[in-house]
């Protein structure tokens, strides 16, 4: 499986974020995304997931299902845990399972590898930020994409948590899969590369 963009542009509101943006990976490989507050670092991510329309440029998957498109075989982790207070850590993962086509998928060995599973009837309200963000990426493992577009995905995570996401980061590239993730921490994982979204500054203007 490759995943590429070519000649990307994004403008948000009138105003051009960035242009020109070239990137591809293949099975088992990691992107790192890289830049300033700002840079557009979320929306190329939302741009893969079909989120956010391409002002120019294209996306292209090759060795997926050909009836789907990018983002319906992707999962797209967000800034937002898309948790609902009042259900429980595992209620809140069954419904991510049956939303995303995998009605009936088992729930506890997800939720153990993030170190939930103790916490499987606790209402999502009493949860801390950490714990929050360990549910989100427990659908990832619920539900099996190839593509995982991953914004900020330590984001509240503790160091034992982080290491845990590493391990299961790592294990998603070892079968196969693709990781693109925007951060700002280093992606320690073999076999990724960085791309920055930063733009070199302007040279003065001639007077």
């Amino acid at each position: 499986m490759r995943l590429s963009g070519s000649d990307l542009t994004c403008r948000r509101g009138g105003r051009e974020v960035f242009a020109g943006v070239e990137f591809s990976l293949s099975s088992g490989e990691g992107l790192a995304i890289r830049g300033r507050n700002g840079a557009g670092k979320s929306s190329l991510l939302r741009m893969v997931a079909g989120l956010v329309r391409l002002a120019a440029g294209a996306i292209a998957l090759e060795g997926g299902d050909a009836e789907l498109t990018v983002g319906e075989q992707a999962h797209y982790l967000g800034h937002q845990d898309a948790l609902k207070p009042s259900l429980s850590v595992g209620e809140n993962l069954r419904f991510w399972t049956d939303f995303l086509g995998r009605r009936g998928a088992a729930i506890e060995a997800p939720l153990k590898a993030v170190g939930l599973d103790a916490l499987i009837d606790l209402p999502a309200a009493y949860l801390s930020a950490g714990q929050r963000r360990r549910l989100s990426i427990a659908r990832l493992i619920a539900v099996e994409r190839p593509i995982w577009l991953l914004d900020e995905p330590a984001s509240t995570l503790d160091a034992t948590a982080q290491d845990r996401l590493g391990e299961i980061m790592q294990a998603h590239l070892n079968a196969g899969g693709l990781i693109l993730a925007a951060t700002h921490s280093p992606l320690e994982l073999p076999g990724s590369r960085a791309l920055s979204l930063d733009r070199p500054p302007r040279a003065p203007e001639e007077p």
